[in-house]
């Protein structure tokens, strides 16, 4: 009876140990983003107000105070929207591809070898091919089409991987009995596969969007800068949130740098916000609310 007592008094020490490390490990992940966010948030509200949400910098010197991020933030919305439209699709499609219908071939290693490529590729060499064949080769002009072009790139690996893993998970037995009832592999994937790994889609392509929302060394080959509110991207500079941040910190002047720190806190809060409306999207069309 000692015997026992003595091995689940160390196993109840050693949980105790590992749940101690795993409540630091947690600790010390979330304290810089703490960090992060509080200086965000404190240097940024100084100037978060109607005015910047709804102005431009038209007109607006570089010493001068007031403006906004009006258009920085129609830019950035369009850009990712666009980013989206081009690179969620393929990236699905490419996962139910790897996942449905490759046989393990030459293709589907050939894919995976170049979606892994793809995943460490820098973001400055996604904007530096899209500026020398879009934009040098091609003759288009600077754009948030471009921008969004050279977006979709980063977000490909990030949604096709994401995609894949929540492909695999969806149980074997329910492609069997749909099978069994008849009907066909592409009804089943739309009907049945698609619907069940909805919601880990969905979070993957949050956090495709959220790596891509923030990048700029690829908005600054391809969009450039604009001071003035283009709603059309596809043609003509556009600004992006990004842009209008790097561009303002860069100024040696305390209204530009207040303008920065509210156009990153922008930045945050369209993410949070974005990421919000995917949750309720997922949890409106999971299946599991629909039993």
């Amino acid at each position: 009876m000692s015997t026992i007592q003595h091995i689940s008094t160390g196993r109840k020490v050693k949980d105790r140990v590992v749940q101690g490390l795993v409540y630091l490990a947690f600790a010390l992940a979330v304290v810089p983003l703490i960090s992060v966010l509080w200086m965000v948030i404190s240097n940024g509200l100084a100037r978060f107000d109607l005015e910047f949400l709804t102005h431009s910098m038209r007109g607006i010197g570089a010493r001068d105070a007031g403006g906004g991020a009006y258009h920085a933030i129609i830019g950035t919305l369009e850009q990712v929207l666009l980013a989206s439209a081009i690179a969620v699709p393929i990236g699905v499609l490419t996962a139910i591809y790897l996942v449905e219908y490759s046989s393990g071939g030459r293709l589907s290693r050939t894919i995976s070898f170049f979606v892994d490529v793809m995943t460490g590729v820098p973001s400055i060499v996604s904007g530096l091919f899209i500026f020398a064949f879009w934009i040098l080769f091609l003759g288009m002009p600077f754009s948030g089409l471009a921008g969004a072009l050279a977006l979709s790139i980063l977000m490909m690996p990030t949604v096709v991987r994401s995609s894949e893993e929540m492909l695999k998970l969806v149980p074997i037995d329910l492609r069997e009995a749909s099978y069994a009832l008849g009907v066909p592999k592409w009804r089943t994937i739309l009907r049945v596969v698609l619907p069940t790994a909805f919601t880990g889609i969905v979070t993957g392509v949050m956090l495709a969007i959220a790596r891509v929302a923030g990048e700029t060394a690829p908005l600054l080959l391809t969009v450039f800068f604009a001071d003035s509110i283009n709603s059309d991207p596809f043609n003509g500079p556009q600004m992006g949130l990004p842009l209008f941040v790097f561009d303002q910190a860069a100024r040696p002047n305390d209204t530009a740098i207040d303008r920065a720190w509210t156009g990153a806190l922008t930045l945050i809060l369209i993410v949070m916000l974005l990421n919000l409306v995917a949750r309720l999207i997922a949890w409106w069309r999971s299946p599991a609310r629909g039993r």
